[in-house]
This record gives C-alpha cells, structure tokens and sequence, in this order.
C-alpha cells in the first residue's frame, strides 16, 4: 500500500521535527497559523529581522542562515509556540539546535511568566530529534554473555568498567570508550568522563579528549553545549 504523498504544509514531511519528537502534552500542528499553503520559515525570519546581519561570504551563515521555523500546541492549556530549528553543520557530527522561539498564549494578551518560558521542553526536543537523526555506529554485536568488538575480540559487560589502558596499544579502544561511556550515562552518571578518569587513572582532560575522539568517529551521539561529561 502507497504512502500518501505529504502535502506542502505538511510540518513534518522534511524529517527535521515529527510528532514523535515532541514530549507528552505536546502536539504538531497539521498547518502553519492562517492555513499557510507552504513553508513560510524564510518570510518569518524576514519579518522578524532574523536574517539582517547576514552577509554574503559570512563564515557563520552554515550555523545561523536558512532555519526552519515549528509551530507545536500544548495540548492542555492551547499554549502555541514556534521553534526555529537549524542544523549545525560545523558540529562533529552535524546536530539540531532550537536557535528562536516564539511564544503564543492561547488567549492574545494574556502575560507570559517565566515559570511558562522554563516550561518550554526545548532541550527535551532537540534531544529527541538528535537521537533520531543521528544513527550512532554499531561498536559490538552480542555473542551469548558476551560483546564482541570489531577486532574479534570478546568481553563481558563488567569489563566495561575496567581501566581503558593506553590508546596505542589497546584495540578497539575508541569503542570501548564509546560502550563505557554509555554504560556509565545509562546508569545516570551526570558526568560519566570525570568518572572515566578516576576509573582509568588519568586527568580528567584525558579522558574528555577520549570522548571528543569517539564521537568524531560517530562512536557517540552529540554532546550537549556547556553540559558536562
């Protein structure tokens, strides 16, 4: 069975936001405000002066030009908001970011607190759309109890916690950097690279340049801005 073509005001038909990236309570709108028949993301950037201090050459313009604007609904309250979504494409791995926000009360003057404004899941959303978008490498497949790395070579989970030991000599140990990493953030370590340092002996700058590497390789997903591990 065909999939239905989507329709040009269709929000979600270029893949940057879906309904699934939105936390509960939250909902896509099927259309821009005012059935708009197409996407008016550069116009409202327009509008609102967003594209003024762009320059032709800009050494920034990859990072803040051509944003795609969002408009999601709070289902309980009716609250209408727009997010402008924009790729990072000088990322290490290319990532999304909310780069504006425009924030509508369902009823037109009524005051917006900044209880509402820390409200806004923004940071739940582009954590959302990031993991979706970004497939992270298959570091290890699973042989019975055990992970096998790329090498061939096979280790139990609790190893995962033993000391990484000299990248140069080690193989696999950007993986494993990767799966202990993981493992750690899975367990709800808020800074699993300080504790990758006490595990494996090093300063803790060591082990940041551990994790930086392993993403370069798309070993992990994006890091997050002034967020530390």
């Amino acid at each position: 069975m065909a999939l239905p073509t989507p329709t040009p005001w269709d929000q979600a038909a270029d893949g940057v936001l879906t309904r699934g990236d939105l936390p509960t309570g939250w909902h896509l709108a099927a259309r821009f405000p005012g059935e708009r028949a197409d996407d008016v993301s550069d116009e409202i950037d327009r509008i609102l002066g967003y594209d003024d201090q762009m320059s032709e050459g800009d050494p920034g313009e990859s990072e803040t030009a051509d944003g795609r604007w969002r408009y999601i609904e709070h289902e309980a309250t009716a609250t209408r908001v727009m997010i402008r979504l924009q790729r990072q494409l000088y990322a290490t791995p290319d990532e999304v970011r909310i780069t504006g926000v425009i924030y509508l009360p369902w009823r037109p003057g009524d005051p917006i607190t900044s209880h509402l404004l820390r409200e806004l899941p923004t940071a739940k959303i582009e954590a959302a759309i990031n993991k979706r978008l970004f497939a992270v490498k298959r570091v290890a497949t699973m042989m019975g109890n055990k992970i096998v790395l790329p090498s061939g070579r096979k280790i139990s989970d609790h190893d995962l916690l033993k000391p990484l030991g000299n990248p140069k000599q080690v193989p696999d140990f950007y993986e494993l950097v990767a799966l202990q990493h993981g493992k750690l953030s899975g367990q709800g370590d808020g800074n699993p690279s300080a504790t990758m340092a006490e595990i494996s002996g090093v300063a803790l700058s060591t082990a940041q340049g551990w994790v930086a590497k392993a993403r370069r390789r798309g070993l992990l997903p994006p890091g997050r801005r002034g967020r530390a591990g």
